[in-house]
């Protein structure tokens, strides 16, 4: 029997916020209804997880302003899901069509706001181990943290040379210390020429050059917050790029409420 590898073709990055007293109503929403009859049913669409940022996660987000949250209190859900590359295209013309066919038979929501939603092609992993986890098992790995952070060349640097640069000092410096198991890249995936969604899709996230970061912990990631200050700083003295946006998140609980009265 030949074995065809998972190929990884693009992420879809979407990070909302529910409006203030429609909480529970709307993860009820999402979890029940949404993510599996706007994503994960469709062809294509193989792996995926669901975080939140609570008001203490919230609280240390940096930098205060940036093209990916206006405010660090803005995004408190952030789903991701893995597309298999040879099914892209038609995950895309999929998904477009299915959530303009939701909409009209009312099974949308209104009371949400997309603060960036994204699609996303891989570029590069580092992994803390020599066999570590594939970046196509991330999710169902159920890591107990996520840091999504957000980087912008600096000026006179491409992005090919800075990723290289904070690849090989910055993340090693980070994995070193144990807190990261996993940092997976990611450069902006225009979307289709055709896209068109019974929604605003939030802020544009930076220039087409911004690098994006999932890393992936074991833990909470905010018993190491400090070791991602540091990485950010690291990336800064390199003078590769800037950091734009830096977030912790946990896993949110499937099937119950759990966080949705610690939002704001």
């Amino acid at each position: 029997m030949t074995l065809t590898p998972v190929r990884l073709g693009y992420a879809l990055f979407t990070m909302v916020d529910p409006s203030r007293g429609h909480e529970v109503e709307y993860n009820r929403w999402y979890e029940r209804d949404h993510r599996y009859s706007g994503c994960m049913v469709g062809p294509g669409w193989f792996a995926g997880s669901r975080w939140v940022a609570t008001k203490a996660l919230k609280d240390l987000r940096f930098p205060e302003t940036g093209p990916v949250a206006t405010r660090t209190e803005d995004g408190s859900y952030l789903a991701i899901y893995w597309v298999h590359e040879p099914d892209a295209e038609v995950a895309d013309a999929w998904a477009q069509k299915q959530v303009g066919e939701l909409y009209a038979a009312g099974r949308g929501f209104a009371e949400r706001e997309h603060v960036h939603t994204g699609q996303y092609l891989p570029d590069s992993t580092v992994s803390a181990h020599e066999d570590g986890v594939p970046l196509e098992l991330a999710h169902d790995h159920r890591y107990g943290g996520l840091v999504t952070v957000m980087i912008e060349p600096a000026d006179g640097v491409d992005r090919a040379s800075a990723l290289e640069t904070i690849n090989s000092g910055p993340v090693e410096k980070l994995l070193a210390t144990g807190a990261v198991d996993l940092v997976s890249n990611w450069r902006m995936k225009p979307w289709p020429a055709d896209h068109n969604v019974p929604m605003k899709m939030g802020n544009d996230g930076g220039s087409t050059e911004r690098i994006l970061q999932m890393c992936f912990l074991e833990g909470n990631p905010a018993e190491s917050w400090q070791h991602i200050v540091d990485y950010a700083e690291n990336i800064e003295n390199s003078g590769a790029g800037h950091v734009t946006f830096a977030s912790p998140f946990i896993p949110t609980v499937v099937g119950t409420d759990k966080y949705t009265d610690e939002l704001w």
